[in-house]
């Protein structure tokens, strides 16, 4: 039996962020860290569901809820109002996230959640994806929501929010760690050492991923030793081909040959570490 669906209601995927590389350059003026970085997208993630009501409402389901809460103050919240306000809309909606990804883990989180707000929002009111508008709406809500609005795979400077599309993945099978322990951005990026190692190199997408590094996961690793224990072990599975910490971690992701590989490690690690969370996923 088909089940209608109200045509009003807007479902938005907040796909999973990716840094295949992160190069720390320098620290800016403005207090924020000069970057390149190689975003792509897992094909997973958190969902956004908006739908018309007579007052705004925000509810958080899935397996993280707990951690976000009902609360009225969060990035998903900041972008409807961020929107309502840059586009001049009335309409009320009651806002529930579908939140399946950890939270402060590298991989986006708030920010894929913010840009899919956006979205669909867009969406619904006719505005443009190029609109400078949204754009701008984008950058002031952080740094990483510009290239979670594009949500496809592109070469990031700057703050990492002057963007330029490059080719993906072409659905590359990926394994997405986390060892559920929260690493925060602000304390990795403080131990940096600032010492700059270059620039992102030429090439097609993997190759410049696998000439590249995360220059903040040594930071990383220093205040959360189990970083590098994950990576040990994602690096020793079969059929990687590339093992690294995604931001500021602590998630860290597999890049496979196949899927068989994939998920053979998916297994492997399930049966070394039944605790830590995994994403069996692809990337484009």
């Amino acid at each position: 039996m088909s089940v209608a669906v109200d045509a009003a209601v807007l479902v938005e995927p907040a796909p999973a962020k990716l840094n295949l590389a992160l190069h720390v350059r320098a620290r800016r003026a403005d207090g924020y860290h000069a970057l390149e970085t190689l975003f792509a997208f897992a094909r997973d993630g958190d969902v956004v569901t908006l739908a018309p009501a007579e007052r705004d409402s925000f509810v958080a389901s899935g397996p993280f809820a707990a951690v976000i809460g009902d609360d009225a103050d969060n990035l998903v919240v900041r972008a409807l109002a961020a929107f309502r306000a840059a586009f001049a809309v009335d309409e009320r909606y009651a806002v529930t996230l579908d939140k399946r990804l950890p939270v402060a883990s590298g991989i986006g989180g708030g920010s894929a959640d913010a840009a899919a707000t956006l979205r669909a929002l867009a969406r619904r009111h006719g505005v443009a994806g190029h609109d400078a508008r949204l754009d701008a709406v984008a950058r002031a809500l952080g740094a990483d929501v510009p290239a979670c609005l594009l949500g496809r795979a592109a070469l990031g400077t700057g703050r990492g929010d002057d963007l330029v599309p490059i080719a993906g993945l072409g659905d590359r099978p990926a394994l997405l760690v986390n060892p559920r322990e929260k690493v925060s951005t602000a304390a990795v990026f403080a131990r940096w050492d600032g010492v700059d190692r270059g620039a992102i190199g030429t090439g097609d997408t993997l190759a410049r991923a696998l000439a590249g590094r995360n220059d903040l996961q040594p930071a990383a690793e220093a205040i959360a030793p189990v970083v590098r224990d994950l990576l040990r072990t994602l690096a020793d599975q079969s059929g990687v081909i590339l093992a690294r910490m995604s931001g500021s971690g602590a998630t860290c992701f597999g890049l496979f040959d196949d899927v068989a590989a994939r998920d053979g490690a998916a297994r492997a690690i399930t049966a070394q570490h039944p605790g830590w969370w995994q994403l069996a996923t692809a990337v484009g």
